[in-house]
């Protein structure tokens, strides 16, 4: 069972408490910090309000059950349900086992005026699935019970999945085919096919699988106007694309049953490495040759001077770590002023393929003066790839917040935009009056690009803050620091979202990106599933 207040298994927890050593850098950078009280799950479930719910067979009221279904991940969430300061509940959670459950649903849903949310692994960090305060009953459709693979095209390599499969046995059931769907987001463990769809999700080897436009092919969805079947065409020109309309739906057109989705062979091999450039400036200009030269990796990182030089002093492999400093020193990229960035990329496909792009990857890295170290670093990557929402836990237990703002840019308005980003959140809290907060309150903040494209790449800038007086008061400081990423976002002419999706955090800022025309487009075309506002208002538009 997940963690009803965390992230993780209740009964396989990797909270990866933090070393003494991390916990000194980071207090060197922001302070002492103190970690506030928690309620209990016994004490959060007293406060699940007797629900308004309608009998249905399918739909369970227990408290319990409620309580686990009416957050996500975000900061605001986890605010909420480690300090008991819910906003409103679910008056009930359906877990339909079928297509036909999902139709009879919909269904009980007109006749009773409910409004329905769907629902996939819980991991959403934009307000997706939280239900707000309303008259109107409100039940989260869990789709947790359709998580198998229900048919494969192997000839088309065509896989049809129910939308609740969960990462892990997505791969899991195609491996015993010898195929893979290479989608792994950071959420994979938790996350579901089905979200990944209504959310646009990219996964962290985009480069050689695509993000998940390119693999969704069709697709079963239940409004309620009646059912929408997507069939599967290689291409078409037959007018405006159906599966876009799907596409980062947020649940507010309908509930998707089923996906059918492009699925690959497993590669013959797979490897990640590590290398090192000079600074930044030069990082990005390798890594954006790289990209545009066609070179076939199937991922790429580059992280800036601040985070490399936080996430080797995090690694908690101090010795390792100095033996590596004196040998990028020896190589010519000097350690005295931090301002080596660090550069993760991965190759995957025949032996042939890999010993080409590995062998042109080294010519960049060559002409542009970087050093390259090898798979050590880069096995410890692809080990501790889903680490880091683990270890938001071991932030937070120490009184420390950690959370992140993500966009994607044209490669002209990338450097400007990093440096806005990160400014605007640094300073988020100066001269802060309407807080505890003081002109000395200090934001760690750094950034990585990632999810490369001839074009541009996706920017993901990460922020440590502490945690202020009480809950309310540290809330707060995460909506101002999270204002202030997005309107850095906003001006410097990005995406609100590059693989997050938009949910309710996001929705005030979309405008700005589709334009009144476009929002109207939008939006009439939610009202023409949903005339009623019945599937997960308050999202996405």
């Amino acid at each position: 069972m997940k963690r009803w207040n965390g992230w993780g298994d209740e009964k396989n927890n990797l909270d990866f408490e933090l070393s003494t050593t991390s916990q000194n850098y980071i207090e060197n950078i922001l302070g002492k910090s103190t970690a506030l009280p928690e309620i209990t799950l016994d004490e959060a479930i007293a406060k699940v309000p007797t629900s308004k719910a309608p009998y249905h067979k399918l739909i369970n009221t227990d408290a319990e059950v409620r309580l686990r279904h009416c957050r996500g991940q975000s900061i605001p969430d986890w605010i909420a349900t480690h300090s008991g300061q819910f906003e409103a509940f679910p008056d009930g959670v359906a877990l339909p086992n079928s297509t036909r459950e999902v139709q009879e649903l919909l269904q009980f849903a007109k006749q009773e005026n409910l409004i329905l949310i769907p629902y996939g692994g819980g991991t959403s960090v934009c307000g997706h699935i939280n239900p707000l305060a309303s008259r109107r009953p409100i039940i989260t459709v869990a789709m947790s019970n359709m998580n198998k693979l229900i048919d494969f095209d192997q000839k088309s390599q065509i896989a049809t999945f129910g939308a609740g499969t969960l990462g892990p046995d997505v791969e899991k059931q195609l491996s015993a085919h010898g195929y893979t769907l290479g989608h792994f987001p950071q959420s994979w463990e938790l996350s579901t096919i089905g979200g990944w769809v209504a959310s646009r999700s990219s996964g962290q080897q985009s480069l050689r699988y695509g993000r998940i436009e390119k693999m969704f092919a069709g697709g079963n969805i239940e409004t309620l106007q009646g059912s929408l079947d997507i069939p599967t065409f290689p291409a078409s020109s037959a007018g405006p694309d159906v599966r876009e309309m799907i596409l980062g739906s947020e649940g507010r057109m309908g509930i998707i049953t089923e996906v059918k989705m492009r699925v690959t062979k497993i590669a013959e091999e797979e490897n990640f490495y590590v290398a090192f450039f000079p600074n930044w400036e030069i990082g990005m200009e390798a890594t954006r040759e790289i990209v545009q030269s066609g070179t076939q990796l199937s991922m790429m990182r580059l992280s800036n001077e601040v985070e490399t030089a936080s996430h080797l002093k995090l690694s908690g492999h101090d010795r390792g770590v100095k033996y590596l400093e004196k040998y990028l020193t020896l190589r010519g990229i000097s350690s005295t002023h931090n301002e080596k960035t660090m550069f993760t990329f991965g190759i995957t496909g025949t032996k042939i393929q890999c010993q080409s792009a590995l062998k042109m990857t080294k010519q960049f890295l060559r002409k542009h003066k970087g050093i390259y170290i090898g798979t050590g670093l880069g096995k410890h990557w692809e080990h501790s790839r889903f680490r880091s929402p683990y270890l938001r836990q071991g932030f937070w237990d120490a009184g420390i917040v950690v959370d992140t703002m993500e966009t994607c840019l044209d490669w002209s308005l990338v450097p400007a935009a990093v440096k806005c980003m990160e400014s605007d959140i640094a300073n988020a809290l100066k001269s802060d009056s309407n807080t505890s907060a003081d002109t000395d309150e200090h934001i760690h903040v750094f950034t990585h690009l990632s999810h490369f494209y001839g074009q541009g790449c996706s920017v993901y800038t990460t922020f440590l803050f502490r945690m202020d007086q009480d809950y309310e008061k540290t809330l707060q400081r995460w909506m101002k620091l999270k204002a202030a990423g997005a309107e850095a976002i906003v001006k410097n002419g990005g995406t609100i979202s590059h693989q997050h999706g938009v949910g309710k955090d996001h929705a005030p800022y979309l405008a700005s990106e589709k334009g009144k025309l476009g929002i109207k487009a939008i939006t009439k075309l939610c009202n023409v599933f949903d005339p009623e506002q019945q599937m997960n208002p308050g999202t996405l538009v």
